[in-house]
This record gives C-alpha cells, structure tokens and sequence, in this order.
C-alpha cells in the first residue's frame, strides 16, 4: 500500500499558521503513519514557524498584491502575475513529486497556487476559512474545493452557492487553554483574587488604539479597584513603562507566554478580532471588548468582531472611539450584572468544536 500524504498550503499570519499546525498534529495523532508537507510563500512567517514544529515546509514565489500605492507597491504589484505563474509552476512540481492524498488550504496567498494545481490534478483540495468574511485566496478555489470548511458560521453565507459541500466547524485552536488554573494565574501576576481582572492583548506587536486608550485612562479603571494586564508589544513596551505609573493592580508585560492561566484570571477580554482570538473567546466562554484593527485585508476583523456582536456575545469598538470610550466601557460591563449574564449567555451558546479533529477526520476520510 501506498504511504497516505497530505499537502497543507497556506499562511502569512499566525491567524493561519497556528491553525494549520493543530491540523498536521491532530492528523498525525490519528494516522502516526501519514506523511505530511507544508507549501508556504517564500520569506513568509510560515517558513519560520512550521519548522519548529517538526514538520518539513517548501516555499513558493508567491506575494500579496499591495493595497497602498506607493512606487515601491506598484512596482511590486506588476510583478504579481509572473511570480503567480512561476508559483503554480513549482506548486505543479511539488505536488507531483509528493504525490498526496489530499491537499489543506488554510488561505492566505501561498495556498492559491498549490490547491488549484491540486483541484487540476484531480486531488482531493479541503479550503479551511478562519474569518467572518472570506479571504480572496478561498473565494478563489472555493468552485474548486472539494469541501470548505469554515470557523464563524457568518462566512457560510458567503459560500451559499458551495452549500452542500460547506459547513462550520469552528477554527483550530491551542486546547491546553482549557487547562488554565485561575489560582495559579493570580499567584503569578501577584494580583488581588477579590478584585476584578480585565486582561487587554495587543498581540505580539502590541495595538497602538489599545495602548494609547489604557495610556490615557487606566488610572480612572485602577482607582476602581479593577486590575489589569496589559500586553502591549514588545515594540511599545520600554517606552510605556517609562510614562505609565506603577499601580499595584496594573501588570504592563510585552508578551504573554502562559496563556491558559493569563485567560483563567480574566473577567474581561479587551482584544483585536483576528480569528484565533475569536475562537478562543468561544472556547472559553470569555466576554469580551472587541476592537477590530482597520489595518488588514478587506477589514476582516471588522466582520469577525461583528458577528460575535450581533449574537450579543461582545461588545465592539472602533480603533477611533477607543480612547474616550475603552474605559468607560469597561466600567459600565463590570458594575452591570446584567449585561454581563447577557454577554456571557450569547458567548456560552456559539457551538463550540473539536475542530482540529472535525477537520482531520474529514480529510482522513477523502484519502482514504
């Protein structure tokens, strides 16, 4: 019998990185036997990241197509078509000197060339979308795949003409975070376990709106009794902490490397919208302040953070209202009782999935 193998395409954030390892990990725990390659972009994060995870990865010539126009930008953007042609090219070489199964794309612009070689050959092509609104790359093969599976249940409507091949099953995330201990959590951060939490991430490099909203404010949220953990980026750390007041109930920190006790001591999530935070916020069951960043593709996060909002299971804010509004925000959700029990029924009720082993049985089941 032939080796099973499987292709996995895609990348350029961790919003798709990460869910693309918890799918190699969760189909080599169920096939130990199966062979799995990576096809990223070359010079992307994915280059970088796959490898450290043990899993080999080849890269393609592909880029994105540059939204600011700059000279620089319209230079790079002409050269779009040649280095598509030259990625479908080696994505062609790739895959007939893999010879996989089945090939997983999880967006982002290297997975565009691999599986539509993939669909052209014939192989089985799974598109994996992790937004409320569809990427350009998954719009693309989306006439292509052979299944679409989704993370927010709003991007079904925008697959309605693929309905019998799409359905949600949640996007892939870290399960350990379930293991997070409230108790050790405050023990780590030294905070007080009868005041309140709120815990802010910028991401690794940290939100300006996010930062500049606690610069201005915190102090009224402090001398409320309320705590904080504010990850605010490497790159803005060493200058806030020279202009911020040490507060005993404020945690100013670059990076957050426990994450299941960091979430375990949260009353309240103030984050950007990309969807692995969104999807765990659903896993967990945390409220939350959404503040979408207006700086990626198509204002995807825009669409992520307003279909938990419309589902009354967060509350959403605008880049541009953050400052005069964050914190009163913050204030009004964590003296209201009620709001609270409302957010967190609408948070509690979003179908939460194994999606990690959703998605790979349903590949092990078009290789077979």
């Amino acid at each position: 019998m032939n080796k099973q193998k499987v292709i996995i395409t895609g990348g350029g954030t961790g919003g798709h990185i990460f869910p693309a390892i918890s799918i190699a990990s969760e189909l080599q725990r169920l096939r130990p036997e199966l062979e799995i390659l990576f096809v990223g972009a070359e010079g992307g994060m994915e280059m970088r990241v796959v490898p450290q995870y043990g899993y080999k990865i080849i890269g393609v010539p592909i880029s994105g197509i540059m939204r600011k126009l700059t000279f620089k930008n319209i230079v790079r953007n002409l050269s779009f078509p040649f280095k598509l042609m030259r990625s479908i090219r080696q994505a062609r070489k790739i895959v007939k000197e893999f010879q996989p199964q089945a090939v997983v794309g999880v967006g982002g612009y290297a997975s565009g060339p691999t599986g539509r070689v993939a669909a052209k050959l014939g192989i089985p092509l799974v598109v994996t979308e992790q937004n409320a609104f569809p990427g350009k790359v998954n719009r693309w093969l989306a006439p292509h795949a052979t299944v679409i599976l989704v993370g927010l249940e709003d991007a079904l409507k925008h697959f309605t003409k693929y309905k019998d091949k799409a359905w949600c099953t949640g996007n892939p995330v870290r399960q350990s975070l379930l293991e997070g201990n409230r108790e050790k959590g405050i023990q780590h951060y030294g905070l007080d376990p009868a005041k309140p939490v709120v815990l802010s991430l910028g991401g690794s490099l940290g939100a300006g709106a996010l930062n500049n909203a606690w610069e201005a404010n915190c102090g009224q949220l402090l001398d409320k009794g309320v705590q904080l953990i504010w990850q605010c980026g490497k790159r803005y750390f060493e200058s806030l902490k020279s202009r911020v007041k040490e507060h005993p109930g404020l945690r100013l920190i670059p990076f957050i490397e426990n994450m299941p006790d960091t979430y375990a001591v949260a009353d309240l999530v103030v984050s950007r919208a990309g969807a692995s935070t969104i999807s765990e916020l659903i896993l967990l069951g945390k409220i939350s302040i959404l503040l979408p960043s207006p700086n990626v593709a198509e204002d995807h996060q825009t669409k992520n953070a307003r279909s938990l909002a419309d589902a009354q299971a967060a509350v959403m804010l605008k880049d541009a209202d953050a400052k005069e509004q964050l914190v009163s925000t913050v204030i009004q959700i964590l003296t209201n009782e009620e709001k609270q029990r409302q957010l967190q029924a609408g948070i509690n009720a979003i179908e939460k999935h194994d999606s990690a082993n959703e998605i790979a049985l349903e590949v092990l089941k078009l290789i077979e």
